[in-house]
């Protein structure tokens, strides 16, 4: 039985309706050890029966059969495990990818084999030596002579251990030393036990072979034995093919992406720039929401629980109390807390100590004739975190503190501390039981300093010392708020559930306020401007991934043969889809990493800018930052070379093979 056995095989091109028949019933056998030299002229299907033997063209009728067992050229992953194992091929235009070595080039077919790396390698330079390149290695195609390239060639046909190598035109481009020379190799080839079969229009190479069959318009009209096939050697170990990894995968895009490195640092400068702004805007989210929650908790006892009346008596959310008690700004009585209700506090399961307590929004303090109008005055509760005062300590009976920024006013910006033990004259605006306006006025000893920065001026008393004022003004004296105290932390939030639930007739009287809803809702704004500004700067990442997208297309164009090549060797749509969407996921990772460079250079300099005006890091970026922009972005490449990839996976090899 032959090897490889050809039956009826007929082919046809359409244009159109119209048929242009190439082959015409071709039958033919061929053993191993052959060299059969198919001679003809042009346009006589030479190429065509080659494609069908090769199983890259699978568009025919008849039948493949080799070692017995019929190929099914409908399927195509058959065909792809057919060239893997069984055929080589050497081209006349040597068909070697530019950006890899000649070293690399061999190894693109020993990829597809079950060596492991040392074994692959050892023998990729064994071929080379055995065709005279061993000086060769490192070189690049364009860097060696037609028939230097054509060596390679036959180093690579030769790698993956094929049964069967197929030579199309392989003396075409080469002068009469280089041509005795392959015509030696493929002799040798033959004699090792292959079957060569050579394509050619030169009768001097056809004599060189076993066999020649004379191919004329698609018909065999000449079959001529030169000599006997070459016996076959015995106890010959085969090389067991594999499908190609992974990881070759990723060596080749990889080693493709450094060869053309300045045209890809420019994509990956975009992408970088793209990235680097979503990382600066979600550190600077991080620093601004650091910064704020610091100052609150240097201000705030994060153990406190602020009440107030809930006007509206319906449960709402924070957020709704407070919108309703601006409604209710003109009417203090209706936002007073009765002192039954402050009672009832101390019963409820968490408190430890109940503080009532009054907020006024616009007051002034008067000292030497100096007067400075001011908002926010409140009585003193353990609300205030325990450094809130400077210097000093926190008022008793008829004292007060008063912000740093304040006593320097009050005192013509001279020496603050000159205050300290002095009497300032306090005015309040209120109302009395009848709503009527009132003012309250009250000679109070200076005992300490706050210095509320940036959150705002606090300057306090404690709460007998306003309640006396008050009643001595004849002002209502019901308290506005009520400080709570809860003993563990870990219960504020459930004990500020539980006061919101307290009713008083029917009718929700409290409205809580934990440290945490503060720093909630400051935190809300805060990723709300981060996002935003995230958003603007994510319009660079829609640009890079276009960018991407036209890189990967353009890559496809220029790699046109480089596909055909690699299919021919063997490998399947996949691998080649994942040839261009692990070198876009390179580009990806790359720029993820410039990126992060960018935007720690870039914090460094701005908290090295600002921290003398807030004294804390502006910018700080997370691990959860840097994460977030490895995974976009190689998530945003991936997806950019989908389509490319698939283009480029579902190229006819034949096409891609011919393609300049």
């Amino acid at each position: 039985m032959a090897f490889l056995e050809l039956r009826d095989i007929q082919k046809a091109y359409y244009l159109g309706k119209e048929a242009f028949p190439v082959l015409n019933g071709i039958d033919l056998d061929f053993e191993l050890g052959e060299f059969v030299s198919i001679l003809g002229e042009s346009g006589g299907g030479k190429s065509t029966l080659m494609n069908i033997i090769g199983g890259l063209d699978r568009q025919f009728e008849g039948s493949v059969t080799i070692n017995g067992q019929k190929l099914d050229h409908t399927k195509e992953k058959q065909l792809d495990d057919y060239r893997r194992g069984t055929i080589g091929y050497i081209y006349q235009s040597y068909n070697l990818i530019s950006h890899l070595n000649v070293l690399e080039n061999v190894l693109v077919s020993l990829d597809m084999t079950a060596l492991n790396g040392a074994q692959r390698k050892a023998r990729a330079e064994s071929l080379l030596e055995q065709v005279g390149l061993s000086d060769q290695m490192k070189k690049h195609p364009n860097q060696l002579s037609g028939g230097q390239k054509q060596r390679v060639a036959i180093a690579r046909a030769l790698a993956s251990d094929p049964q069967v190598i197929i030579a199309d035109e392989p003396t075409g481009a080469l002068d009469a030393k280089n041509t005795q020379e392959v015509l030696g190799l493929l002799e040798q080839i033959a004699k090792d036990g292959k079957l060569v079969i050579a394509v050619t229009h030169s009768q001097e190479v056809a004599n060189h072979g076993t066999r020649i069959v004379h191919l004329a318009e698609g018909k065999i009209d000449g079959d001529t034995r030169l000599k006997p096939a070459y016996p076959q050697p015995e106890n010959v170990d085969k090389i067991p093919p594999r499908k190609l990894s992974a990881l070759a995968s990723y060596r080749t895009a990889f080693k493709h992406l450094t060869y053309n490195f300045w045209r890809n640092s420019l994509i990956m400068l975009g992408t970088g720039i793209g990235i680097f702004a979503v990382l600066l805007f979600s550190g600077l989210g991080n620093g601004v929401n650091g910064y704020i929650q610091d100052q609150i908790n240097a201000m705030v006892n994060p153990h406190s629980v602020t009440l107030v009346k809930n006007p509206s008596g319906k449960k709402m959310s924070v957020e709704k109390i407070q919108a309703s008690m601006q409604e209710y700004a003109n009417d203090p009585a209706k936002l007073a807390i009765a002192d039954h209700q402050v009672q009832h506090l101390k019963q409820i399961k968490g408190v430890s100590k109940v503080e009532p307590g009054y907020q006024f929004n616009t007051y002034t303090l008067s000292y030497n004739k100096q007067n400075v109008n001011a908002s926010g005055f409140q009585t003193w509760t353990k609300a205030y975190a325990s450094d809130t005062i400077k210097s000093g300590h926190k008022p008793g009976a008829n004292e007060i503190v008063l912000d740093k920024k304040q006593a320097l006013q009050l005192n013509n910006n001279q020496n603050y501390k000159a205050l300290l033990g002095k009497t300032v004259k306090v005015t309040l605006p209120t109302v009395d039981a009848q709503n009527h306006p009132v003012q309250v006025t009250g000679q109070l000893k200076v005992v300490g300093f706050t210095n509320g920065g940036q959150t705002g001026a606090i300057t306090s008393t404690n709460y007998q010392t306003m309640r006396n004022l008050l009643s001595k003004a004849k002002a209502a004296t019901d308290a506005n708020f009520v400080s709570v105290n809860v003993n563990n932390l870990k219960q504020v939030t459930q004990t500020a559930k539980r006061i919101q639930n307290y009713k008083d007739h029917g009718k929700y009287v409290f409205g809580a306020i934990t440290v945490g809803d503060i720093l909630k809702t400051v935190n809300r704004y805060v990723s709300l401007a981060s996002t935003v500004l995230g958003a603007i700067a994510g319009i660079s990442l829609i640009v890079s991934a276009l960018m991407i997208i036209v890189t990967m297309y353009m890559s496809v164009s220029e790699r046109t043969k480089e596909i055909g090549i690699l299919r021919a060797l063997g490998e399947r749509k996949k691998d080649i889809r994942r040839l261009f969407t692990s070198e876009s996921i390179f580009i990806g990772l790359f720029s993820a990493v410039l990126a992060l460079v960018l935007a720690y250079g870039a914090s460094a300099a701005l908290n090295h800018a600002l921290y003398h005006m807030v004294k804390a890091n502006i910018v700080q970026i997370s691990g959860g930052n840097i994460i977030f922009a490895f995974a976009a972005a190689i998530i945003i490449s991936f997806i950019a070379a989908l389509l490319p990839a698939r283009r480029a996976s579902k190229l006819n090899p034949i096409d891609a093979l011919s393609a300049d």
